[in-house]
């Protein structure tokens, strides 16, 4: 029986182990409590009685631990009501959105000592962003493993003896473990799950996979393929370790799909596993800054394919860098291969930091620095103005000095960041430049006729992975492809052949006079008529 709810949940420390009436070691072993939260209307009515009755009781803080909740608002940041009508039905969205998402939502979306402004669309956003892209590259990975029938039964191959971009990855997921366990440890469930979030969209989804995809895809059964499934499975199965407290059920979903195969765990459930533990040999700090930088390099220059809008199927031939020190000019060196397959560039061209040709300019920010410098405000506009293009770098990367002379003139010494100027750099005809950070880059959009013929044949492949699809051919099935003559069509294709051909499977790619019962697709506004037929085997 209960006196009352909140009389028992006050005696929580000493009724969690039913003391004094009987597990006296096991609470002894437990007191005061680990943690405890409530509402941020319970500082009175709880958390001070709970210390109040240890302290007279046993001389002792009844609990080591304590979030007090903030509270769930309206998306318009206003008290939830009936007379309002603004109150949100929790079984209603529990039932069409499932729990997982909910708290996923509820979790991430404010720190939990921080009112949270609820909003459905917020949920939904969740599902697609971060649900969804689990289940893609799931659905990715299954895909093609059930194709090369990997069970990770192969021997498993050292991270240490794997392609760079498998070690980056595996790298990048201890990190992540070594994050999110701080950030759980620390009370910082919020961080922790933003923590997986981009782990899984910008590094997992957008970059591995896609970077990695034609290994899954193309080539025999062997070291290559084999490191490509270990290592994406291992980010899985991690993964699905990572999210159980905060999507029990998904988390329990992911993790069986995965075990159920390979039957590296003798447990029915993820929550039966422990949670993964960092291997900080397999953290390589300098790996990951590198590829960051790739990202950041690729990032920019798709940012302004977009701007003057050129699709990335388009091959550009050239991107410009200036390298800052050489240290940058040599990481660089190492991932321009990642950055000309990513970006759809022929070259990397690099630039010392001082050159001729991309050249910024700062000014000051009067808005940050007025009120730091006051009437030394007109010294340090002139101070910045006269920075060259090193020294600008230096500032958009850390704390610069202004006056490194201050001692002998017996001054304050003035420190000036990122925030505190602004950059622009000169305009070059045939390039379009774009900045971040301390990164510039310059890339060439001019387009020559034998760059235009690339596009149309990378475009032309696109439509007919497009109707392989369409008619659900298998990934292994050959085809043949009749293509109706055309001239621009032919002088591209023709030349590219041997590319388009090994790109879609294809045995015998030809031109006819005149296709009558073809399909007609368009790549860059030419209409092409073409047919493409699954080839039968020998025994069809």
């Amino acid at each position: 029986d209960l006196i009352d709810v909140w009389f028992d949940s006050g005696a929580m420390p000493y009724a969690q182990w039913h003391f004094p009436f009987e597990n006296k070691e096991q609470f002894e072993k437990n007191f005061p409590a680990d943690f405890i939260a409530e509402g941020v209307d319970q500082t009175r009515g709880w958390f001070y009685t709970l210390h109040v009755l240890g302290a007279l009781l046993f001389d002792s803080v009844a609990y080591k631990t304590v979030i007090s909740n903030g509270l769930v608002l309206d998306k318009n940041g206003n008290k939830m009501s009936k007379r309002i009508g603004n109150v949100v039905d929790p079984f209603e969205t529990l039932e069409i959105f499932g729990p997982d998402a909910t708290r996923w939502y509820l979790i991430t979306n404010a720190s939990p000592w921080d009112s949270l402004k609820f909003d459905i669309e917020g949920i939904k956003e969740v599902q697609r962003k971060f649900f969804g892209t689990i289940y893609n590259t799931y659905q990715f990975f299954a895909l093609y493993a059930n194709v090369d029938g990997f069970t990770f039964e192969e021997t498993y191959i050292p991270v240490n003896e794997r392609p760079e971009i498998d070690r980056w990855i595996i790298s990048v997921l201890n990190s992540l473990i070594e994050n999110v366990s701080k950030s759980m440890d620390d009370y910082e469930p919020t961080q922790a799950g933003r923590a997986v979030e981009n782990f899984v969209d910008t590094q997992l989804s957008n970059w591995y996979v896609r970077l990695c995809r034609r290994r899954f895809w193309k080539g025999e059964y062997e070291k290559d393929k084999i490191s490509a499934y270990q290592t994406l499975y291992e980010c899985m199965q991690v993964i699905s370790r990572l999210i159980a407290p905060i999507a029990p059920f998904f988390a329990d979903w992911l993790f069986t799909n995965l075990n159920k195969v390979t039957k590296q765990f003798e447990l029915e459930s993820v929550h039966h596993t422990l949670f993964p533990k960092a291997d900080e040999e397999l953290v390589d700090k300098d790996l990951e800054e590198r590829m960051q930088l790739a990202q950041d390099i690729s990032s920019l220059i798709l940012s302004l394919r977009k701007k003057v809008n050129i699709k990335v199927r388009q091959p550009l031939q050239k991107v410009i860098i200036p390298a800052n020190d050489f240290s940058m000019e040599q990481k660089i060196r190492k991932i321009e291969d990642i950055i000309k397959s990513e970006t759809n560039i022929k070259e990397v061209e690099l630039l010392p930091a001082n050159n001729n040709f991309i050249k910024k300019k700062a000014r000051a920010n009067y808005k940050t620095l007025g009120k730091k410098l006051g009437s030394k405000m007109k010294w340090a506009a002139e101070k910045i103005q006269r920075l060259d293009d090193v020294e600008i770098s230096k500032v958009q990367d850390k704390e610069f000095l202004l006056n490194p002379d201050y001692i002998t003139k017996n001054e304050e010494p003035v420190y000036i960041s990122t925030d505190d100027i602004e950059v622009t750099t000169n305009e070059i005809q045939g390039f379009e430049i774009a900045a971040k950070g301390n990164l510039t880059i310059a890339l060439d959009i001019e387009l020559t006729d034998q760059l235009k013929k690339e596009g149309f044949a990378r475009e032309f492949v696109n439509r007919i992975q497009n109707i392989r699809k369409e008619r659900n051919f298998d990934l292994t099935d050959k085809i043949l492809v009749n293509v109706a003559d055309d001239r621009i069509a032919k002088a591209a294709i023709t030349e590219f052949n041997n590319y388009i051909c090994a790109e879609i499977l294809a045995d015998k790619l030809e031109f006819l006079e005149e296709i009558t019962d073809g399909t007609t697709i368009e790549v860059n506004n030419d209409s092409l008529t073409v047919t493409v037929t699954k080839k039968e085997n020998k025994y069809g």
